[in-house]
């Protein structure tokens, strides 16, 4: 990814990601970066960063969206991944179960 506004580093939390942008006038797929930090000192909030490659959508210029959550905002977050992964899991462990057939 070009003209990243991200820093991505041992540390980022997702450096490659399939992501997709849309309007009301357009979408597009592009290849994306997702981050989870805190401030070092004093943290008060989580930031959850995402960034699209801005190669690859041209009605949007280079930007970063980023969401400061609570501790608790965070954690509903989490949890709402965790078992929505769960959920596509199952799925796809079923249609799996299914082809063997």
């Amino acid at each position: 990814m070009s003209d990243r506004l991200l820093r991505v580093n041992a540390y980022t939390t997702l450096d490659l990601v399939d992501g997709r942008a849309r309007g009301h006038e357009f979408e597009a797929d592009a290849p994306g970066v997702v981050n989870v930090t805190a401030p070092r000192e004093d943290p008060e909030h989580v930031t959850l960063a995402v960034e699209l490659d801005g190669t690859a959508i041209d009605p949007l210029p280079a930007h970063a969206d980023e969401i400061d959550l609570s501790p608790a905002q965070a954690r509903t977050l989490a949890d709402a991944l965790a078992s929505t992964a769960d959920r596509v899991e199952a799925a796809q462990n079923n249609d799996d179960d299914d082809d063997s057939l």
